[in-house]
């Protein structure tokens, strides 16, 4: 007898943050293929029973191939066990859900996804950022920057006449790249940009800035989001110099120097 594979997203980082489908898929697992990037609190819904594989990728460093991560899913579900692919924010967002759909189509083994909270959203509502705004953005962009070559498949001019928030998934250090296209693009160097690191856990950062100063932002720990446009304006870390004073020392520490 087949099984069935769920594709779940585990959410941003914090824990908290799983839907509950989610939380009752993980319980009633038989095995959990998890990325690297799922929060330890996440994984100990699965139960003792269960087979546990760490498939993550982080910075270009792949321990399992996608072919062999479809292959074990598969042979996992060809057995009879109820499989769960758990991938950090939402499946279907930058999340090679697409290949591992086709492969499990072309299989003919049952499949069900479960969305979870993309890490922009998570990432923007920690830091208090509107991604859309009835004034200033009507339009909300991802974009995946994991390499710099990626940049050049990319149409800034239209992302730019949108007018659209633009969140870059995994920038890495291209920052300067970015800022290059973006502002050969048309986009104005005051527009304001906000980095953000570990976003929704204990060790997130944000960084502000603006389009004219993103290529001296640091190069925060992974997993980072950056995020551009006038919204950015309203986050929680922009302050004026006489108010960086009496701004809590995270806040503070996390604004570029004056």
């Amino acid at each position: 007898m087949t099984g069935k594979v769920y594709l779940v997203g585990a959410g941003p980082g914090d824990p908290e943050l799983l839907t509950l489908k989610a939380a009752r898929v993980l319980r009633n697992a038989d095995a959990v293929l998890h990325d690297e990037l799922v929060a330890e609190p996440t994984l100990q819904l699965v139960p003792r029973h269960a087979q546990v594989y760490d498939v993550g990728k982080r910075c270009g460093e792949k321990k399992v191939t996608q072919e062999e991560i479809n292959s074990l899913m598969m042979a996992l579900a060809g057995s009879g066990l109820q499989v769960v692919r758990l991938k950090g924010g939402d499946p279907l967002i930058f999340g090679r859900a697409g290949e591992e759909i086709a492969a499990l189509r072309q299989a003919s083994i049952p499949f069900e996804i479960v969305p979870g909270i993309t890490a922009a959203l998570g990432a923007a509502a920690a830091a208090e950022i509107p991604l859309t705004h009835r004034q200033s953005s009507h339009a909300l962009v991802f974009v995946a920057g994991h390499s710099a070559s990626g940049f050049d498949e990319t149409d800034w001019p239209a992302l730019v006449s949108l007018g659209a928030t633009i969140v870059v998934y995994m920038p890495g250090p291209h920052y300067a790249k970015i800022a290059q296209n973006l502002r050969a693009a048309g986009l104005e160097g005051e527009v304001a940009c906000a980095v953000i690191s570990k976003a929704t856990t204990p060790q997130e950062q944000v960084y502000s800035t603006t389009l004219q100063h993103l290529a001296e932002a640091p190069v925060l720990p992974t997993p980072t989001l950056l995020v551009i446009g006038r919204v950015v304006g309203q986050s929680r870390h922009q302050f004026l110099p006489a108010e960086l004073e009496n701004a809590a020392p995270f806040a503070r520490r996390l604004e570029p120097e004056l």
